[in-house]
């Protein structure tokens, strides 16, 4: 069995899934012992892989990491050194990536269970101001048709009024066209 370290360095190798495309390439070669974090060396973004396993499975393992890269990674440098260390388990790299996700994920759910407080309290307040609203209109329109009746009666009671006062003005102007009729025939006759 052959143990390596190696260190993948450069301007974007964090956050563009260059941990996970390697735990899949370990786990499709049949890799018992593997690990693998993001860190920094001078500054600058590196991914450490440590691998345990045959000379055979080693050299594709290599190969693999040599010839291949996350879409949106920017390496500088790949190299391998010699490992003398234990190397634990690949699943505790598995769990570590579990982790990793529970810690990005908890912060955003609890942000959107805070901005989901700070809707409710928002609509709650425009439910209360609606419902207010509402019942100004209720109001608003039970006085409107209390009125409207007034006007109705008013208007039906001044239509009375106004339709006697026609019919009062119609007879008296009768009245002026016969008695200018009378005066006509009057002035025809001298």
């Amino acid at each position: 069995m052959q143990k390596i370290k190696v260190k993948i360095t450069g301007r974007k190798v964090h956050d563009v899934g260059y941990r996970v495309l390697l735990v899949n390439k370990v786990l499709s070669l049949g890799v018992d012992n593997f690990n693998t974090f993001n860190t920094y060396f001078d500054g600058v973004q590196a991914v450490v892989v440590v691998i345990e396993t045959d000379e055979e499975v080693m050299e594709e393992f290599k190969s693999f990491v040599v010839s291949t890269r996350p879409e949106k990674s920017i390496v500088d440098d790949i190299s391998f050194e010699e490992y003398r260390n234990s190397v634990p388990p690949v699943e505790r790299v598995m769990q570590s990536f579990q982790m990793e996700q529970w810690g990005k994920g908890i912060p955003i759910l609890l942000h959107i269970s805070d901005t989901l407080d700070t809707h409710t309290s928002i609509l709650e307040k425009n439910t209360s101001v609606l419902e207010k609203n509402t019942s100004v209109l209720k109001d608003f329109k039970k006085e409107s048709n209390e009125n409207f009746s007034d006007l109705k009666s008013i208007v039906s009671k001044h239509d009375i009024d106004a339709g006697e006062r026609f019919s009062s003005i119609q007879m008296e102007i009768s009245e002026i066209k016969e008695r200018l009729s009378n005066v006509e025939s009057v002035v025809s006759a001298v």
